[in-house]
């Protein structure tokens, strides 16, 4: 007995030590520089995006273009003759939550890359975590230049890249069309204090309106979740501006413009890509729209070729629904990944980090992309205006 005992406590052993060597073996490969894609059939991407909490629209927006690309990608054989397995992760709007979703992706599900989150402060939160555990994070639509440049050392993020533009060109190209198009000559900017995003706009919009020749009569201040503007909206209106730059997200931006719009207040209101979702009109009202203007990544009025093309297929697959600039980034972040992969040979996180950065003239739904040396790319901007509570093609701004 004493030797069968023995003999089943070795093999019990030696099976456990096997288990364990076999599980380091897959982390390595999984995520080191220099191993291989994720086991099997499939390339794992992660996807950390707001699927609950106050930017949902964003988020859902995003998943459902980036499901469309792996579809599309998935049907025409894949990359490097594997299929791309989305793994979505919710970060319920908030930074803590995406730093937790990028660490469970990386660590539990082996991820090689990662796309998000949609909104600057959310991506913010998994910077860190790239960086650390060297793994590309392409961010859809965060655009405050902290994602891709380090603040405190001015050095680029080696493992963070971007599908968007960035705030000091979407800012300059809304300050250049109210000098320029609406020709103001005044403006009150109304900045949300607990985004990162907000603060980048309203400091890219004052540099260039000023140069522009232009006076700021006042900077008024909100934050999320707050529902009462009526305080803050009496002051603007007896500064009486031009034009009021509102760069926020869109359920408070549609909370101002309906209060706005109620006490009297009639001039235009512009802002950024931030108020891009549906949702939008549904809390302003149409009405309340009328003369509001906002920079955007596209148009789906655009007759390109890529963007029609894109346009239909999300529409095929989302009853019809039209793609808005979120959806547009959603599904670039993945078709830019999978273009790195191709060209990397090989889907490790290394070797897809150096493609990526190498990315040049490649044609996506929201324009052509070139990475520059900050990863953020090179491409234009769209102006819409609201009509009818509708996104109505304005002018397109090249860089």
């Amino acid at each position: 007995m004493k030797k069968i005992g023995a003999i089943i406590l070795s093999t019990v052993l030696t099976a456990v030590l096997a288990a364990g060597c076999g599980s380091n073996k897959t982390e390595n490969s999984g995520n080191s520089a220099s191993g291989s894609n994720s086991a099997g059939d499939t390339i794992k991407i992660g996807a950390v995006l707001e699927l609950t909490g106050g930017q949902a629209s964003f988020g859902d927006s995003a998943l459902k273009g980036a499901k469309l690309a792996v579809k599309e990608i998935n049907d025409a054989g894949g990359v490097l003759g594997k299929k791309l397995e989305l793994i979505e992760a919710d970060n319920a709007s908030k930074s803590e939550e995406a730093t937790q979703a990028a660490q469970k992706l990386i660590t539990n599900d082996k991820v090689v890359t990662i796309i998000g989150s949609t909104t600057s402060t959310n991506t913010l939160g998994i910077v860190p975590v790239a960086q650390e555990k060297q793994i590309p994070l392409v961010s859809s639509s965060a655009t405050n230049p902290k994602v891709t440049v380090d603040e405190r050392s001015g050095k680029v993020n080696e493992w963070v890249f971007r599908a968007s533009f960035i705030d000091p060109f979407q800012g300059q190209v809304m300050a250049n069309f109210a000098s320029n198009t609406l020709k103001a000559k005044t403006a009150v900017i109304y900045t949300d204090t607990s985004s990162d995003y907000s603060k980048g706009l309203q400091t890219f919009f004052e540099e260039t309106f000023t140069k522009n020749g232009g006076q700021i009569l006042s900077k008024e201040s909100y934050q999320q979740k707050d529902s009462d503007f009526k305080a803050v909206l009496t002051r603007i209106k007896e500064a009486n501006p031009d034009v009021i730059y509102l760069p926020g997200y869109y359920e408070e931006v549609g909370k101002i413009l309906k209060q706005a719009r109620e006490m009297g207040i009639t001039v235009p209101f512009m802002g950024g890509d931030g108020w891009d979702s549906p949702q939008l009109a549904e809390i302003a009202g149409a009405a309340a729209l009328d003369n509001t203007y906002m920079s955007n990544h596209y148009s789906p009025e655009d007759t390109a070729p890529e963007v029609k093309s894109f346009v239909d297929a999300y529409k095929a697959g989302n009853g019809d629904a039209v793609p808005d600039g979120m959806a547009a980034l959603g599904y670039d972040a993945v078709k830019l990944v999978a273009d790195a992969i191709t060209r990397a040979g090989e889907a490790t996180p290394a070797k897809i980090k150096d493609a990526l950065a190498a990315t040049k003239d490649l044609q996506l739904a929201t324009g052509k992309i070139s990475m520059n040396e900050s990863h953020d790319p090179v491409k234009a901007a769209v102006v819409l205006k609201f009509v009818g509570g509708k996104q109505t093609f304005e002018t397109k701004v090249n860089p």
